[in-house]
């Protein structure tokens, strides 16, 4: 029994992450129907973010480093809405419609992204921050002061793109040099972001068991951000233009609704989101550039099984994905059933983490054979689109 609580409460910490980055992939996926395969990245930014934070207070001893945490969060989230609010912008608004681009485009976005992780270093921000200086500084600039914007906007775009291109490559040759400046901020290998003091150790509940303050700490943040989502969903003004795009693009844009800004902010919203989730995921273990991938599956199965959209559905699928991986994974249940000579084999057999996934993948397949559209499928116009 005390193995099952233990299993059952690890579990659920596992889905409360789950269910963080799945929201903002169900926001996104609900109102554009687009797939972001760079969800998982921009988890692995938001875990970075946090890392970044901790190296910064980690100089001024206690108290001021317990409170980084708090800090990380906002930015997190902060860092992850403005990479998504950049790839909606310069991606996926060029795509929409598309579904199949837009899958592809993400991937390679996602692939850009953990390189980028890998081999980031001063010299490559200082390539990248002197490129957008000249050339959205520059287009920004001739569009002020140009009255004919629209009729020379591509020749614009045709000259200063390889200008600005020439011009950040040649200063960074240059540069290049030094080797400060091309030393590798994180590398290829995973780094490790302490729990601040008064989140080690935990709750004793009987003699072999303890909850940890670290998976307390992800269930409440878990429900902060949903009470958040719903209330921004649900009660502000924004929230209420979401639910209208969503329900009616067309209509809504008839009505004044400023649809490509509703777009982006959305956008936004779900991936400042996996931020979050990105900071919870760090206080489980090491980070790394692939840190994304080992979530991006199980957050899509959350928002299919859940239905597109839902929160409800969302809550209770990320929470069941997570349990069971774990139950499963962690041998929990192997260990429960261990004095039954039918069952024992079988799942000590599969009690390893990549079976696990594939006995929850067996289980989502045979739900939806029975539910093709989730737990809540969607109703009215949203379904006939």
């Amino acid at each position: 029994m005390s193995a099952l609580i233990e299993g059952l409460f690890n579990g659920i910490s596992i889905g409360s992450v789950l269910l963080i980055a799945a929201l903002g992939l169900a926001i996104v996926f609900g109102l554009m129907g687009v797939i972001n395969l760079a969800h998982g990245e921009l988890i692995m930014l938001g875990a970075y973010t946090t890392f970044v934070v901790q190296n910064i207070f980690k100089p001024l001893g206690e108290p001021w480093f317990g409170l980084y945490i708090i800090v990380s969060i906002p930015a997190a989230f902060i860092v992850a809405a403005i990479a998504g609010l950049i790839l909606e912008k310069s991606v996926i608004r060029l795509l929409y419609g598309r579904p199949l681009e837009t899958l592809l485009a993400t991937w390679g976005v996602s692939l850009i992204l953990r390189q980028l992780v890998r081999s980031v270093n001063s010299l490559l921000a200082i390539s990248i921050a002197l490129f957008c200086l000249l050339f959205f500084g520059g287009l920004s600039l001739l569009k002020q002061r140009r009255s004919d914007w629209e009729v020379v906007r591509n020749q614009v775009i045709a000259i200063l793109l390889p200008v600005s291109i020439t011009i950040s490559a040649l200063v960074g040759n240059l540069m290049s040099g030094n080797f400060k400046l091309t030393r590798a901020w994180f590398s290829a290998r995973n780094v490790d972001v302490s729990s601040p003091a008064w989140l080690r150790g935990g709750i004793r509940v009987s003699e072999n068991f303890q909850i940890p303050y670290v998976r307390l700490f992800i269930i409440v943040l878990t429900i902060i951000c949903l009470i958040g989502v719903y209330w921004f969903l649900n009660r502000s003004t924004w929230g209420l233009k979401i639910r209208a795009v969503t329900q009616n693009r067309e209509m809504s844009s008839c009505l004044g609704i400023p649809t490509e800004t509703v777009d982006a902010l959305t956008f936004a919203l779900g991936s400042g989101l996996a931020g979050v989730a990105g900071c919870a995921v760090s206080l489980l273990g090491s980070v790394g550039p692939n840190t994304g991938q080992n979530y991006i599956v199980d957050t899509f199965m959350v928002v299919v099984v859940g239905g597109v959209g839902n929160l409800l559905g969302a809550i209770i699928a990320a929470l069941g994905i997570g349990t069971f991986n774990y139950l499963i994974g962690s041998g929990t249940l192997a260990l429960m059933f261990s004095s039954s000579e039918q069952l024992a084999p079988f799942l000590s057999f599969i009690s390893t983490s990549s079976m696990a996934k594939v006995m929850v993948f067996a289980l989502i397949i045979s739900f939806l054979q029975i539910r093709p559209a989730g737990l809540f499928p969607q109703k009215g116009r949203t379904a006939e689109l």
